[in-house]
């Protein structure tokens, strides 16, 4: 018998983090769960130097880091004291800037922070969009890395002092645990500061923005190893140094590698969490003036590009249940808002998901009720028809998004949903009734599995990601929803486009 190989997966999404451990021995993969934690954006009020209270939005690194040890020490624990790998996803945006010394030169802002507001028109006008999406193939959103650095380089220059290093979020945690100053290259993607050809940064657009060369990480493959866990973090957690491997740093690169597809050119894929992303997997970046029309991005895969467009999600039910909690001094379950919302009517009201008034609001509830009110439907009666509000306007959304990806894409014939949303009964059905396709729902915990599996890929333990798929289908049950009422919701679609004009 082979000894087996044990890999841990750290998963941390924008509302909570999870470590999983990954054993493949012989022919076989398992996967057990062995931490969670909850985490989320904290909002400060400020004075700024005009005297302004602004309001400030920043991650707890500190708890993060925290949660990844508490992680460690629970595998030595119940585990072994040997791990042969250890790799990092997360979020596709933030990161810090890092002293020569190692300290950190103040607080990690969150994406959804308002300073953010208005850069996209402050990087537009410094290079243009057209020549930025023909170099980088992603679209202009607030809280990309291009409008990030540009408002550091701008609003805080006297923190880049000689030897300052930016290390984007998942770098900055391998940072905690090994010292490393790399960045793979699906995060990289991302920051629409890379060549999306050569996947390097690309001097015109740094040189453009103001942004110093010399402050970024390296970019390497999904797979590198960048390092190994400090002696003295190892000892005191009670386990041997272990490799630290490079995976999909961006989330959405490892869920997308991870779904199950047979015809990746027939297949809509759906990485269903706190964002929906919802796109194609191509072999080649597309940065034609149809997809820049469309404004989809081109990301950074393992072998190939994820082509797709960001949707709200989960955020948008994830902050009514927020703004209940306040409400009520308590939490709703899930259960209990599922049994709601399948008593609510259908297509009382339509929003969409994506109006900028959704993006960060003080009251989401309140944002969609005056939505509702401004574009003359009813407002939703209950927090049930609220949350049934949002998942047929999800549902409706993820149609328009794949009639748009497929003006550059072959149509799709099937949808595949992973993450945590593909356990969304409700919203899994709604889509393939708006899409009028086939719905196949999981592997649930799709992020961590598909870091799992390109650890593995890093370690020859599998010789390329599609010899992943036949271990991902043993391992997890997906299940398939069938498309019903088809006229009752292309009526709904009707409508749903003409609240966009």
């Amino acid at each position: 018998m082979t000894n087996p190989k044990r890999l841990l997966a750290i998963d941390l999404g924008a509302s909570g983090g999870k470590c999983f451990v990954g054993t493949f021995e012989g022919e076989t993969f398992a996967m057990q769960e062995i931490h969670r934690f909850a985490h989320e954006g904290v909002p400060f009020y400020i004075a700024d130097a005009t005297g302004d209270v602004v309001e400030r939005t920043y991650w707890d690194d500190t708890a993060i880091y925290s949660n990844l040890l508490t992680g460690l020490q629970t595998y030595a624990r119940e585990i072994s004291d040997t791990i042969d790998s250890i790799g990092i996803d997360t979020w596709g945006a933030d990161g810090h800037m890092v002293s020569a010394n190692g300290d950190l030169l103040g607080k990690v802002y969150c994406y959804r922070d308002h300073r953010l507001d208005t850069m996209t028109d402050e990087v537009t006008a410094r290079i243009d969009a057209e020549r930025l999406y023909a170099i980088t193939g992603i679209h202009l959103q607030p809280f990309n890395m291009s409008n990030q650095l540009t408002w550091f380089v701008q609003n805080r220059p006297e923190l880049l002092l000689p030897g300052v290093r930016f290390m984007p979020i998942p770098s900055l945690l391998y940072y905690y645990l090994g010292g490393t100053v790399k960045v793979d290259s699906t995060w990289a993607s991302v920051t629409q500061l890379m060549d999306a050809y050569t996947q390097t940064w690309s001097t015109e657009i740094l040189d453009a923005l103001g942004i110093p060369a010399d402050i970024m990480p390296e970019i390497v493959p999904p797979g590198a190893a960048v390092g190994a866990l400090h002696a003295g973090l190892a000892q005191a957690a009670g386990i041997k140094p272990a490799r630290l491997t490079a995976v999909g740093a961006h989330d959405t690169a490892c869920a997308y590698a991870s779904a199950p597809i047979a015809h990746p050119e027939e297949a809509l894929i759906i990485s269903s969490g706190t964002w929906a992303l919802v796109g194609k997997l191509v072999p080649e970046p597309i940065t034609t003036d149809a997809a820049r029309a469309i404004n989809a991005s081109n990301e950074g895969g393992i072998g190939n590009v994820r082509f797709l467009k960001n949707c709200m999600g989960g955020w948008l039910t994830q902050e009514l249940r927020r703004i209940w909690r306040i409400a009520d001094g308590s939490e709703i379950s899930w259960k209990e808002l599922d049994d709601l919302t399948e008593r609510a009517e259908p297509f009382t009201a339509l929003i969409d998901p994506n109006d900028e008034r959704f993006y960060n609001p003080a009251n989401m509830e309140t944002e969609i009720a005056g939505y509702c009110s401004e574009t003359g439907q009813s407002v939703p009666a209950n927090r049930g028809s609220y949350t049934r509000t949002v998942y047929e306007s999800l549902a409706l959304k993820y149609r328009q998004v794949n009639e748009e990806l497929g003006t550059c894409t072959p149509a799709s014939k099937v949808v595949h949903i992973v993450g945590g949303g593909s356990k969304n009964i409700m919203l899994n059905q709604f889509t393939a009734n708006a899409t009028g396709l086939p719905v196949q729902a999981g592997p649930v915990e799709a992020t961590a599995i598909g870091n799992l599996m390109i650890q593995a890929l890093g370690l020859g333990l599998i010789p390329n990601m599609q010899a992943a798929l036949p271990l991902i289908r043993n391992a997890f049950p997906i299940k398939t929803y069938s498309p019903e009422a088809p006229a009752a919701w292309d009526a709904a679609y009707q409508k749903f486009l003409a609240l966009q004009g």
